[in-house]
């Protein structure tokens, strides 16, 4: 009888192991630009705050995907959105390398972020449906290794090679070539797929919750307000971190890309440690304690008493905030209730992709007329917002009993 539940157990073992290899591959992309866009705007003759249009171009595609997320799932399936996803990113960034516009770059930016916003908000719906809490930290921790590895890559291709080309040149191979893997398991995904037969506990994503019900809950509001300042600060320290680093303060390029890289270097330890604990600890301790970790590495980010400092404030910051997305996403239930949770999710993912144009965009925008060093001072208000928002949004849904999903053995 083991034997068999063991043979049973290897199709959902390979679904979780092809869901953190696309998390990897959704990472890749996020850890490129910050260390390449000095070059990329040398390339270009842009100024400085012009980085916000790729964002805002690759968030349109990226929120118009993620917020069809519960209509792709049910219709299309996972394994198809994977697919999809991946090799419409890998054309896209293929594409970065070779226009000799930036107007042409940015367009591209659209596709970029129709191929992310459906694997990151199906995943996380299907994740959140399916696994537990700790399994939910895990894969955001193959977005760290993706988001980790990715400045490395750039940083090699401009020491060695002297061109940020490279580095998108070498992530479009890898997510076309998983694209492929994920066509050819696509059969595992549609026997996952398969709905329940109502004698067990409904999953989330078999909720038909009017969209109209759910926006009328203020503590959905909130959710999404925390997602959008949560990501829009993530990936500004990520974005800004080797700018603020060579330019302001003049550390060595080699030296700031390995500061770039500790950021997500630590942010995926953090996850990975978190997976282990997630559900002992529980998801809003780990959201305070992150939220207050973060907040004592701006503070010494602002400080910069030396360069060994600023890895120091860049690292504490990363594992700090790592647990945050992946817990207050497996939390949605517990602030919104089983009924609005798929919603607020796709939702929640939408306004990451907001976020992330918005938030990094005027970090820019405020650097170039003010100066860089506003950057960190902008990360602490940030940090602060966020703790106040999470802490009323818990107060405001408190539902009566929470199950949480079983982990896979």
């Amino acid at each position: 009888m083991k034997f068999i539940t063991k043979v049973k157990n290897y199709p959902k073992l390979g679904l979780i192991l092809l869901a953190f290899i696309a998390f990897i591959a959704l990472g890749l992309p996020d850890g490129l630009l910050g260390v390449g866009w000095p070059s990329i705007r040398a390339d270009f003759s842009i100024p400085l705050d012009a980085i916000g249009l790729l964002l805002f171009a690759s968030v349109t595609g990226y929120m118009t995907s993620s917020f069809l997320s519960g209509w792709l799932l049910t219709k299309v399936g996972v394994g198809r959105i994977l697919a999809t996803s991946c090799l419409l990113t890998g054309l896209a960034l293929i594409g970065y390398t070779l226009v000799p516009q930036w107007w042409m770059m940015v367009s591209l930016g659209i596709f970029a972020g129709l191929g992310a916003g459906a694997i990151d908000a199906g995943l996380n719906t299907y994740v959140a449906a399916h696994f537990s809490e700790g399994l939910m930290q895990w894969l955001h921790a193959s977005w760290g290794v993706g988001v980790t590895i990715g400045p490395i890559i750039m940083t090699l291709g401009l020491t060695n090679m002297n061109t940020w080309r490279f580095g998108y040149r070498v992530v479009s191979i890898f997510q076309i070539i998983l694209a492929v893997c994920f066509v050819l398991t696509l059969g595992m995904w549609r026997q996952n797929d398969a709905p329940s037969t109502g004698k067990s506990e409904k999953r989330l994503t078999e909720y038909q919750t009017p969209m109209g019900e759910t926006l009328r809950q203020p503590q959905v509001w909130l959710s999404i307000l925390l997602f959008f300042l949560y990501v829009g600060a993530e990936h500004s320290l990520g974005t800004w971190t080797y700018t603020l680093l060579t330019v302001s303060r003049g550390v060595n390029e080699t030296l700031a890309g390995f500061f770039a890289g500790s950021y997500w270097f630590t942010f995926t330890i953090g996850r990975i440690v978190a997976g282990m604990f997630a559900s002992r600890i529980g998801v809003n301790k780990l959201v305070h304690a992150g939220l207050i970790g973060a907040i004592l590495g701006a503070i010494l980010l602002i400080w910069n008493p030396s360069e060994i400092a600023n890895v120091l404030a860049v690292g504490i910051i990363g594992l700090a905030i790592a647990p945050i997305f992946p817990a207050m996403t497996s939390g949605t239930r517990m602030r919104v209730g089983d009924h609005n949770a798929a919603n607020t999710i796709g939702m929640q993912i939408t306004a990451t992709g907001l976020g992330t144009a918005v938030i990094p965009s005027l970090m820019g925008v405020l650097a170039r007329r003010i100066s860089l060093e506003i950057i960190p001072v902008f990360l602490l208000a940030l940090y602060g917002s966020l703790l106040g928002i999470y802490i009323l949004a818990v107060k405001l849904h408190k539902p009566k009993s929470i199950k949480t999903p079983v982990e896979v053995n």
